[in-house]
């Protein structure tokens, strides 16, 4: 065999191995796709189903997922709903009247902050819309000028999901409280696996994946489950949330569908920014 053959032998095989990679990288339109297979995978539940022998039947090509611009709108993903961006409060009202938001909004700086008006109580807000199974991304920062405050007494705030199961918001730093009820907890269910928080009086971020519990008539048959992340660190790792959030007593089982997201009113001039939630699969 001479020199030309050998190279023009090595061309061709090489052009074969790309066009086998090619076939097995992509759809093979002659090949069925088994419904069984790909939902087994996706459910781990592979009871009664053969062992597949074809790499082809664990390769799925549809559904292809949205694509979604993960700074699309401001910095904010293309497929979130925006809650507060600075602009106005006209997604939030009063949690006990649904009379409009009264908390304080600086256009400036795009916050809004927690008041009381001269003479009334404090305001707990929610959301005008109701959420199921969501993440959420909100912002926040503890009064910079402390007052002597200590404990619970000191920045304190909450983000609920379903306007009951909450995240405690807190300045913890040099204040010490119970740690089921510090900064990044559960309140009164679960520590933070570990404290991030900055400063006092700077911002920190939570970014929250929320599942809701499952009910079946007055039977809770699938418990409400949350993962937290403040300041990028995971502090809570799909926690499964034994009831709604009580001062005293258990947890309470509470029956019920969508509700609102909750910002807390304890009494601190705590401040909120760039809030927005993605709605999830249920």
């Amino acid at each position: 065999m001479n020199r030309f053959s050998v190279i023009a032998l090595a061309v061709l095989g090489s052009y074969c191995v790309q066009a086998q990679d090619k076939k097995h990288n992509g759809p093979d339109k002659d090949f069925v796709t088994d419904k069984k297979i790909q939902k087994a995978l996706e459910t781990g539940n592979f009871e009664g189903i053969p062992s597949p022998k074809d790499h082809r039947e664990t390769e799925f090509y549809e559904p292809v997922p949205l694509k979604v611009d993960p700074y699309g709108q401001n910095g904010v993903p293309s497929d979130a709903i925006v809650l507060f961006d600075g602009s106005n409060l006209d997604a939030w009202i009063n949690q006990d009247d649904n009379s409009p938001c009264p908390w304080k909004l600086d256009k400036k700086e795009k916050t809004m902050t927690i008041f009381k008006p001269k003479g009334q109580k404090g305001d707990n807000v929610v959301t005008k819309q109701k959420f199921g199974a969501v993440q959420l991304h909100i912002e926040w920062r503890s009064p910079a000028a402390i007052k002597e405050r200590t404990g619970q007494a000191r920045g304190n705030s909450g983000v609920a999901l379903d306007a009951r199961y909450e995240v405690q918001i807190l300045d913890n730093n040099d204040n010490e409280t119970y740690v089921n009820g510090m900064v990044g907890s559960i309140y009164k269910q679960a520590a933070p696996l570990v404290n991030p928080t900055v400063p006092t009086g700077e911002w920190n971020s939570y970014d929250i994946i929320y599942h809701p519990p499952v009910f079946k008539g007055e039977k809770r048959i699938k418990q409400a489950t949350m993962t937290v992340l403040q300041n990028g660190v995971l502090i809570q790792d799909h926690f499964a949330i034994q009831g709604a959030c009580a001062y005293v007593g258990w947890p309470r089982q509470d029956v019920h569908g969508k509700e609102p997201i909750r910002l807390q009113d304890h009494g601190s001039d705590v401040s909120f920014r760039n809030i927005w939630v993605r709605e999830l699969k249920e």
